[in-house]
């Protein structure tokens, strides 16, 4: 029976493991998550090791001890250095549709940037960042209320039931399709401070950000009040009245219901849920309860926090001496 090691540190990682204990002989997963984490419990449950060190040197010496067959990377964060790609076969799965969005936060850039579709591709492991050759790829729509959590559920699934099977395919000697270069999109590192919503820009723009930002996510975000909110749900307001005095962030609606509405760029956003930072996610009209409020940092908020802070400096100053 083929032998086969799985790396994986991301939430993608479950359906993996499922499909290719289907297939293969597991000889372990090389992950560092917590307690209670499906993943370790499906393995442990199959008596499958589970290796905690996610090292590349650490990696290096399982495969020079195990030998597997084959090596499958479902949600690693380092690029793995031909030293280790050259003692296996290596075959990866990555979120998007390569040769597009290689890189990183490739289902959360799909939302933010308004793309068609999002998609999974299983491809060969070459020295170069996703440049080998692809062995599966399936797209999916990305729908206008669909967040990132929704598309990961999807992509899952399809992992789900077609890695095993892409990678007996690989061994029966499937070398796939060589991907061209010439056409290679790239997604950087997402940070949570990118989360911060800019008013003025359009709705749709603003609820694609709320969307790929959701659980598990560090959450779409604004200020109200000199502290951060994260804004976990939102829908456009379709056909909304036209304000030709228009200040971007400005509430505009609350109502019974405990949704707001506040004004964007080009037209009107429904918040639906936030959260203040400690505390339990709410119906924004809980927090927001005037329509002379404005989401975001104001320059008015910036200055007089600054004052407080000099009052305060001069204060411990005199205190001091």
């Amino acid at each position: 029976m083929v032998n086969v090691l799985l790396i994986g540190i991301g939430p993608t990682t479950l359906t993996a493991l499922d499909s290719l204990m289907s297939k293969f002989h597991v000889q372990g997963v090389v992950r560092d998550a917590g307690i209670d984490d499906p993943v370790i419990n499906l393995a442990q449950k199959a008596s499958i090791p589970v290796f905690p060190d996610t090292s590349q040197k650490a990696i290096k010496s399982l495969v020079l001890k195990y030998q597997p067959d084959c090596v499958v990377v479902s949600s690693y964060n380092q690029i793995l250095p031909p030293s280790i790609i050259e003692l296996s076969t290596f075959i990866n799965v990555h979120y998007s549709p390569l040769p597009q969005y290689r890189g990183r936060a490739n289902v959360n850039w799909a939302i933010i940037n308004d793309e068609p579709c999002a998609a999974i591709s299983i491809h060969k492991i070459s020295p170069d960042l996703d440049e080998g050759n692809i062995l599966f790829q399936q797209l999916i729509p990305i729908r206008i209320d669909d967040t990132v959590a929704d598309l990961y559920d999807k992509l899952n699934q399809i992992q789900w039931q077609n890695l095993g099977n892409t990678v007996v395919k690989a061994f029966n000697g499937y070398e796939g399709v060589r991907q061209n270069n010439t056409e290679a999109t790239y997604g950087c590192t997402r940070l949570p401070e990118d989360g911060e919503i800019n008013w003025s820009t359009s709705t749709r723009s603003i609820n694609c950000l709320v969307r790929a930002l959701v659980t598990p996510f560090p959450g779409a975000y604004t200020y109200f009040q000199g502290k951060k909110l994260l804004i976990w749900q939102a829908i456009p307001v379709e056909n909304p009245p036209v304000y030709l005095g228009r200040i971007p962030g400005r509430i505009v609606g609350r109502s019974k219901e405990g949704f707001v509405d506040v004004l964007t760029g080009d037209g009107i956003l429904r918040i639906l849920q936030v959260q203040f930072i400690g505390s339990a996610r709410t119906a924004p009209a809980n927090i927001i309860k005037s329509v002379k409020s404005t989401l975001g940092l104001q320059t008015a908020d910036l200055l007089n926090r600054i004052e407080t802070l000099e009052a305060e400096i001069i204060k411990l100053k005199e205190n001091a001496k």
